[in-house]
């Protein structure tokens, strides 16, 4: 029966080709990492490393070991990283990050149920949309919208849908505009877009598509500024669904061309790493997909 700590000592020698940076990563002595190696070829009878003065290779039986023995010995620490985890109580800080609208709407109503489930956890809440770093700033992240590509981890956790809406007021002063196209004589608000162009707002119905370019007549930077703005009768914007639906209801907002459907946006959490999660973070994570996942919101 092979040992584990043999198998480990020998993917991360293999891995960092240096017995010295593998005893030094692993926290051992370079003799012990060296006995583990040398007792794991005696169990299998071949030699695994190509030893010199000044480098470690392997040999073609340690390259076939290495490419067999990494996934049985990632998915082992998984399981483990679950139970110590699962069995481990949340406690101490929390850094979430996620968008102001998002933030305020839908997170801050969620989160004091979070806290009563773990009293021994504080929560840093930063609510901006800016990429932060989720090692230095953020241990974990809720974002709308694509996510560049990374070494992060991340689960969607629905589709947000979207809708194009106006204000009452704006209507009686400027008029209901008799057609999509009409868009680009009327008044927009929207956030700016990549290399200070318009966004292009694509709708499709039954099949079709139409993708207008309209430059706003005001340009914020912040989702929940569109919102406040279209509902103060400034022009006509997009807005999603979880801001826009009470506002139907209320009255404050009315949908234009609903016949016509928008892209939706998904909603993701992003963490660091999915092995080596604190118990903090991994309460979180399976908090948010309990309370927030699903296919769409449906709105």
């Amino acid at each position: 029966m092979f040992d584990l700590d043999d198998l480990r000592a020998f993917k991360k020698v293999a891995v960092m080709r240096s017995f010295a940076s593998a005893a030094r990563a692993l926290g051992l002595p370079r003799s012990t990492v060296s006995r583990n190696v040398a007792r794991l070829e005696r169990e299998l009878g071949a030699r695994l490393f190509q030893r010199t003065t000044r480098e470690v290779a392997l040999t073609p039986t340690g390259e076939a070991l290495l490419e067999r023995c990494s996934g049985i010995l990632g998915a082992l620490e998984d399981a483990v990283d679950e139970i110590r985890s699962s069995t481990s109580i949340p406690h101490g800080s929390l850094r979430v990050t996620t968008g102001v609208g998002f933030g305020i709407n839908i997170l801050a109503t969620e989160l004091p149920e979070f806290l009563v489930r773990y009293p021994g956890v504080t929560v840093s809440l930063d609510l901006s949309s800016d990429m932060k770093d989720l090692v230095a700033d953020a241990d974990v992240a809720i974002r709308l919208g694509p996510l560049p590509d990374s070494a992060l981890v991340s689960a969607r956790l629905r589709t947000m849908t979207r809708h194009l809406c106006v204000a009452p007021s704006y209507l009686e002063r400027r008029g209901t505009p008799a057609s999509l196209e009409e868009i680009v004589e009327h008044d927009t608000v929207e956030m700016p877009g990549a290399f200070g162009r318009p966004r292009i707002w694509s709708f499709t119905r039954n099949g079709e598509t139409k993708n207008l370019e309209i430059p706003p007549r005001v340009c914020v930077n912040e989702a929940l500024a569109v919102y406040r703005l279209v509902t103060s009768g400034a022009g006509i914007g997009i807005i999603s669904g979880y801001l826009c639906q009470p506002a139907f209801a209320s009255g404050q907002l009315v949908p234009l061309f609903p016949e016509w459907s928008l892209p939706p946006v998904d909603v993701n959490i992003v963490f660091a790493s999915k092995r080596e999660l604190s118990p903090n973070v991994r309460a979180f994570v399976d908090f948010v997909k309990e309370r927030l996942g699903a296919p769409n919101d449906e709105e």
